[in-house]
């Protein structure tokens, strides 16, 4: 059997038993949500968004979004590839690519999508970190597409960490997950690179707020 081959077969039996896995972990779990309506605002209309998160926050916000068709940035990298799979089997669209790899012609896909009416799905402090700083790419993605920036956080009460740069939080067994979604944020189709700069920082602290809030809410360690 080729490498290929068995690697394709490797990340699809993978991402098989993972959805498995964490829908039934999933389906104890109680979501509570706030700030819906900063979003909802233009996707109760038609209006596509770019929903911009924390790599490490993501699961529990992917398995909340599933099945409505979201445009996810995700790395070309090994573990980008099981991360992929998984969200296609949640109704995701992944467009691969990352500020290292295949970045311009992932932007222009985004871009693309979202001209399609598509919502975007963006972490942009992926795919290597560090933790929780963010990279200007997603303003660039803001300013190309027009669509409006809805920074949102989550976070668990019964949660694994798992190690690494993004400590990626994984949901336990009935846990209280806590959602909280921020206002929205235009990027000017003029800004310049000192207007993008003070924008990547106040994006970056919100994040970071309603990061702290939601961690609060649940008692997370």
């Amino acid at each position: 059997m080729r490498n290929g081959v068995r690697s394709g077969l490797r990340y699809g039996v993978a991402s098989a038993a993972a959805r498995a896995v964490l829908d039934a972990v999933l389906a104890t779990a109680r979501y509570e949500v706030s700030g819906e309506e900063n979003a909802r605002q233009f996707t109760a209309h038609g209006q596509p968004v770019i929903y911009v998160l924390w790599h490490g926050r993501l699961l529990p916000l992917a398995h909340l979004h599933r099945g409505e068709g979201i445009v996810a940035l995700i790395s070309r990298s090994a573990d980008g590839e099981y991360l992929a799979r998984l969200l296609e089997r949640w109704g995701f669209v992944p467009v691969r690519g990352s500020s290292s790899r295949g970045g311009s012609t992932a932007l222009r896909e985004l871009v693309r999508q979202a001209r399609a009416g598509r919502c975007l799905a963006i972490t942009p402090d992926g795919p290597r970190g560090p933790r929780q700083r963010l990279k200007e790419g997603v303003l660039v993605a803001g300013q190309l597409t027009g669509l409006p920036l809805i920074p949102v956080a989550a976070s668990a009460s019964r949660a694994w960490w798992v190690g690494g740069w993004d400590r990626f939080l994984v949901p336990r067994a009935f846990a209280r997950i806590a959602v909280v979604y921020g206002a929205p944020v235009r990027v000017p189709r003029d800004a310049g690179a000192e207007e993008l700069a003070a924008l990547r920082s106040s994006l970056e602290e919100e994040l970071n707020r309603l990061t702290a809030e939601v961690d609060a809410r649940v008692g997370a360690a």
